[in-house]
């Protein structure tokens, strides 16, 4: 599998490639066929792979907080919840509350999140390759193909499975 250090350089080279695949599926692809061979490539690649190691996804966006979370994850903390919102969040231009810095304000030097299991769902669940409807979320896939060495590695065998040549 592809180095998190080399991931977005070997994507960016395959950019153009990645965006014709998306194009194919989106005309070519069952749905449902789809979201089987994303889960069975998800739950593969991922049973052996340690985030840890990588957190490009930490290093490259910032975490939304809902605000049903604020009150679990400042006691997580040990802080007052106006304290954790000072400290930790920015309201961003569509009003979510977000981080304020890149990388994410709880990754730890370990790669561990100083949330732990209070860790926001959108972190949980990036890049998404297990979740349903995957044809009607292409272009965010492409986009995680950049940053996240699992999904970079999804792409590339689902092209072979689909023989897909994007010359």
């Amino acid at each position: 599998m592809i180095t998190p250090d080399n991931v977005a350089a070997a994507a960016a080279r395959k950019e153009h490639e990645n965006l014709k695949f998306r194009n194919f599926l989106k005309n070519h692809a069952d749905k449902d066929k789809l979201d089987e061979q994303f889960l069975r490539l998800h739950n593969e690649l991922f049973a052996n792979y340690d985030c840890s190691r990588c957190r490009n996804c930490c290093k490259e966006y910032s975490a939304e907080i809902p605000p049903q979370d604020f009150e679990h994850d400042a006691a997580h903390l040990n802080l007052s919840v106006d304290d954790f919102i000072d400290q930790y969040l920015k309201r961003d231009e569509f009003g979510s509350y977000i981080t304020k810095h890149k990388p994410c304000d709880f990754l730890l030097d370990s790669g561990g999140c100083m949330l732990g299991d209070c860790k926001p769902e959108g972190c949980k669940n990036y890049p998404y390759t297990n979740q349903p409807e995957r044809l009607w979320s292409l272009l965010t896939f492409i986009e995680n193909v950049k940053i996240c060495p699992v999904a970079y590695e999804i792409c590339e065998r689902l092209k072979q499975e689909y023989g897909f040549c994007g010359r």
